[in-house]
């Protein structure tokens, strides 16, 4: 049994952990066996912490057996993104310029993991700057998806996608500024909410006194990737823990209050002027017919502004990037990474000057109506993609590339843009004729509510079952 413990979920070691079945030091083994075993042909962990790792679990053992209440996430192992500081680790960020950036502190999410008596196996790829839905740099190399290569990992967050899917650690820290939690949890067939902005306190020690444009800091938060619904109601809780370097963060519970009578939820099968595939319809249909079986009440119906919101979101993203890092993607950027922002210029028409103030102004004006909206449906289904999810490297093939890869994505960015919570879950396991994958569907939910957002994951995934099983069998298989 103890070979096979990188099989289990967050709230199934922290069970075994704490009422003593199993040790922390047995689990951590087994994990770093699992790394050691599949991620050769992964590249999702680029910097292996087994050494320290197997010393924190023999700590948190020795401390239990000394009286020591063990914490929420006693003995579970997690991956950290390589954009994150974390003592003595280089927050490479995915750049060669970067790769002696070692940091000297841990970042809020790392520093509250920790307490909670996680262990750090390992830290996980990223695209150069980790601006792109897929993963590759000259740094690291390339991370690969475990279901096969003829699918890309997703990014930004690609390997802590690829790596949690594989069996690499329960619990896979990643962040999303317009989809980089969601499309690797779409890749592989994780499970994620990207939570508001202010719910999960952020900053990176390294970065001194820089701050980050305020577009950024609005639209990027920090989260996890995870095999199931429930290891999100564990450790959520855990992240969201305030730290006083994060002055925006907001302290409110996990759980919000019970709302009066069953949710209801908008179902929108709107993709945008892009076709959307039969497996992604079948997908939609599977989810909606599991949220009304749990007991939502479902309403076919659009929320405003969708399009619109995304578009010009993403547009004002691209104008503060433009005046604030345009001199750094020319610098430390690849001519892979200049060429991909070259396209994304091009087709999201940089905000520049005083068309930049006004729509960074009218952000409130799209964030009050879906707040109108949601007051109505405190949860939205959609698509995530229109089309099953893309080969690798495909924001790489100019524009129609960029167009599949992201511009197909509005109802990702879109949610970056007003601040709102947004899970993504598989909901159905295509077989496609390049190669099995699986499909995900999003779930948006009211401002603060990550909570019923992760509850409608986790109704759906009772229905479909967790990717992980027929994942492993398939990696066994090969």
């Amino acid at each position: 049994m103890t070979e096979e413990l990188w099989r289990l979920d967050a709230a199934d070691i922290v069970r075994m952990t704490q009422n003593g079945e199993v040790s922390c030091a047995e689990v951590t083994r087994s994990a770093l066996a699992r790394m050691d075993a599949v991620n050769p042909g992964l590249n999702a962990v680029v910097a292996s912490l087994a050494d320290a790792a197997l010393e924190r679990a023999d700590a948190l053992d020795k401390a239990r057996a000394a009286g020591a209440p063990p914490g929420p996430l006693h003995g579970v192992t997690a991956t950290i993104k390589v954009n994150v500081d974390q003592v003595g680790a280089a927050t490479t960020n995915g750049l060669t310029a970067l790769k002696d950036l070692i940091a000297t502190d841990d970042a809020p999410l790392v520093r509250n993991l920790l307490n909670a008596g996680a262990v750090v196996i390992g830290r996980t790829n990223t695209p150069e700057m980790s601006f792109r839905a897929d993963t590759d740099n000259p740094l690291h190399g390339r991370t690969h998806n475990p279901w096969g290569r003829h699918v890309s990992a997703g990014g930004s967050s690609g390997g802590a996608g690829s790596a949690v899917m594989a069996g690499i650690g329960a619990l896979a820290h990643g962040n999303d500024i317009g989809g980089s939690l969601r499309f690797p949890a779409a890749a592989n067939g994780a499970v994620t909410v990207k939570p508001g902005i202010g719910r999960v306190p952020a900053w990176n020690p390294s970065q001194g006194e820089t701050e980050r444009g305020m577009l950024a800091q609005s639209m990027s938060v920090q989260g996890l990737i995870t095999r199931s619904a429930a290891d999100l109601h564990l450790a959520m809780p855990v992240v969201i823990r305030p730290d006083p370097r994060d002055p925006f963060h907001v302290p409110l519970p996990w759980r919000g209050a019970p709302l009066d009578g069953p949710v209801k939820v908008a179902f929108s099968r709107s993709t945008f002027g892009f076709d959307l595939h039969p497996e992604v319809d079948a997908a939609l249909t599977t989810a909606r017919d599991a949220l009304a079986d749990a007991g939502y009440v479902i309403e076919e119906i659009d929320p405003p502004l969708i399009e619109e919101t995304g578009i010009c979101g993403y547009r004002a993203l691209m104008g503060e990037v433009k005046s604030l890092m345009a001199e750094t993607i020319g610098e430390m950027g690849s001519p892979t990474l200049r060429a991909i922002f070259a396209e994304y210029f091009r087709q999201f028409p940089p905000y520049e000057g005083d068309d930049l103030i006004r729509m960074m102004a009218q952000r409130s004006h799209y964030a009050r109506q879906w707040s109108l909206f949601l007051d109505a449906f405190p949860l939205v289904l959609s698509p995530f993609l229109p089309q099953p999810f893309f080969r690798p490297n495909r924001d790489a093939e100019g524009a129609e590339g960029v167009r599949e890869a992201l511009g197909a994505a509005i109802w990702s960015y879109s949610m970056n843009y007003v601040g709102l919570p947004a899970g993504s879950v598989p909901a159905r396991l295509a077989d496609l004729p390049q190669g099995p994958q699986p499909i995900n569907v999003q779930i948006i939910g009211r401002r603060w509510r990550e909570d019923l957002v992760t509850d409608a994951l986790a109704a759906i995934e009772t229905r479909v079952g967790r990717m992980s099983v027929p994942l492993w069998e398939r990696m066994a298989g090969h």
